[in-house]
């Protein structure tokens, strides 16, 4: 943990989560393994809703040769586009829970397509990458909208409405054009309602870039069943190809930020979004925030109290084998209205020290990037992806790394059973930080905290776990793929109360 002690006096609000405050309400993917990422998350209508991102290993294998894992962690027996993995492993999921009676609902699959070139029947959508309630112009009430994750010979991304709680309808196929040109994408990441609109941005494109849109723009919509957006910005903000994506937006003190992923390190824009778009646009960060490429991008934003809070990282889990950046650890930083910024977590430089007294990744190189925060009874939380796990399937001994020595010679499953999982850490004032879990909530196959959701009912972390059905295992010095009890995403919630319950229980689930 971190902690000043120049701190002046502040009055504290109630005690955060510990990891003992949390249990689990669904494990193993809801049943499916398959279930690899809560992609998604939202509270809506006094009922939590999770999209889920499907396969994300094997996609990773199918589309991505450059990175390189020496021993392949999970068993893909099926290729893309073959019926048994487009039946079995493919199908993007939504389900929804509901906290009175402790229970699990899907509500949604992916529909099955046909390819009129072909005639190859495929799954639809591989995900549900981002999800928000939003009352758009045509709307009677607040209705759950969700975005897909499509597929590379697919139409482009999907937007669904839910306006009863339970059925989805697939909206018409979001224009998003530039000039009188279409973009071809295949993911919308973030939604962020802001004055009455609901603003996107495009992160996806086909061939394993899911996190690359190559067009870096911004769109906005009044009415999301209309499938109508305009674009709000000049492509890169007129300085590509420094930016090739918008990844995350947040609002905060009536500005809409904007924080972009880039070769040479993110960004940081903001926009009041008034008169005629395109909007004027200011730049508040670059460079990295004087980091360079080892901030690549804004993995995270937040508002919490007086600040923008920024969680860095870079894609592939904190090694971009394309650009070959990294492996480097994330940091956390925080933006002033005036556009100053603190190093919170992360590395000294420009005269500028942490003010948690805390280095990069909170002290932990493997720490890929900051994925998610969440703001819960005046905490703010960041979670973590930690990669950990993947020095399993590495032949450590043919890496340079002095540390892959370090680990060999020290025992890498021991370091795994020690320090794999994802990190959870608490704040009340932005600077002195406490660990809630260190080790995925005692799972080193939850590498990464995918989303964390604040209710009345505690604070609901969704994990990214994608080591399943079937697991790579040494058994007498050979790798053998094993079903793996501990594989599939999990939902965890978290509240304070009398006794404290148990992690292993896990809630009811109807398919």
């Amino acid at each position: 943990m971190g902690f000043r002690t120049d701190s002046t006096d502040r009055s504290y609000p109630q005690p955060g989560l510990r990891e003992r405050d949390f249990r689990r309400t669904c494990a193993n993917g809801f049943g499916d393994p398959f279930n690899s990422y809560a992609y998604s998350a939202a509270w809506h209508a006094n009922h939590l809703y999770i999209g889920t991102g499907r396969a994300n290993l094997c996609l990773l294998k199918f589309a991505m040769p450059y990175v390189r894992i020496d021993t392949w962690p999970i068993e893909c027996p099926h290729q893309n586009y073959t019926p048994e993995f487009e039946q079995g492993a493919a199908r993007g999921e939504i389900w929804r829970y509901s906290p009175e009676i402790d229970h699990w609902d899907r509500c949604y699959r992916s529909p099955m397509v046909r390819d009129p070139t072909d005639a190859c029947l495929y799954s639809r959508d591989l995900g549900y990458r981002g999800m928000v309630s939003f009352k758009g112009d045509s709307d009677s009430e607040r209705a759950l909208y969700v975005a897909s994750w499509a597929r590379s010979r697919g139409k482009g991304p999907e937007i669904l409405r839910c306006q009863n709680g339970l059925d989805f309808e697939t909206l018409p196929n979001p224009r998003f054009s530039s000039k009188n040109e279409d973009l071809v994408v295949t993911a919308i990441r973030t939604m962020v309602p802001f004055k009455g609109r609901l603003f996107t941005a495009p992160t996806g494109a086909s061939k394993g870039h899911v996190n690359t849109a190559w067009n870096s723009l911004i769109f906005e919509t009044r009415d999301p069943a209309s499938g109508y957006w305009r674009s709000v910005n000049d492509p890169g903000f007129g300085t590509p190809p420094e930016v090739f994506v918008v990844f995350d937006m947040a609002v905060h003190q009536g500005w809409l930020y904007a924080g972009t992923g880039g070769i040479n390190g993110f960004q940081l824009w903001r926009t009041q979004a008034e008169g005629e778009p395109p909007y004027h646009w200011e730049q508040v960060l670059t460079g990295g925030a004087g980091r360079g490429a080892l901030n690549q991008g804004t993995a995270s934003l937040i508002s919490f109290g007086d600040h923008l809070f920024i969680g860095t990282g870079i894609q592939n889990g904190g090694y971009d084998h394309r650009f070959n950046i990294g492996p480097a650890p994330a940091e956390v930083l925080r933006v002033h209205e005036n556009g100053d910024w603190d190093i919170v977590v992360g590395n000294a430089r420009d005269g500028k020290e942490p003010i948690s007294a805390l280095g990069a990744g909170f002290n932990n190189f493997f720490c890929g990037y900051i994925w998610r925060f969440g703001v819960h009874e005046n905490w703010l939380y960041a979670g973590t992806m930690d990669w950990t796990v993947i020095l399993r399937y590495l032949d450590l001994t043919a890496r340079p790394w002095r540390s892959a020595r370090m680990l060999v010679s020290s025992g890498v499953e021991e370091f795994v059973a020690a320090q794999g999982g994802f990190e959870l850490w608490r704040t009340c004032d932005g600077e002195n930080w406490v660990a809630v879990t260190r080790t995925g909530f005692d799972n080193a196959f939850n590498y990464g905290c995918r989303n964390l959701v604040s209710t009345p009912h505690g604070l609901f972390v969704g994990t990214a776990n994608p080591f399943a059905p079937k697991v790579a295992e040494q058994v007498h010095g050979e790798w053998q793929y094993r079903d793996n009890p501990a594989g599939g995403l999990e939902v965890l919630l978290g509240h304070r109360a009398s006794g404290n319950p148990s992690r292993l229980a896990v809630s009811k689930v109807n398919l």
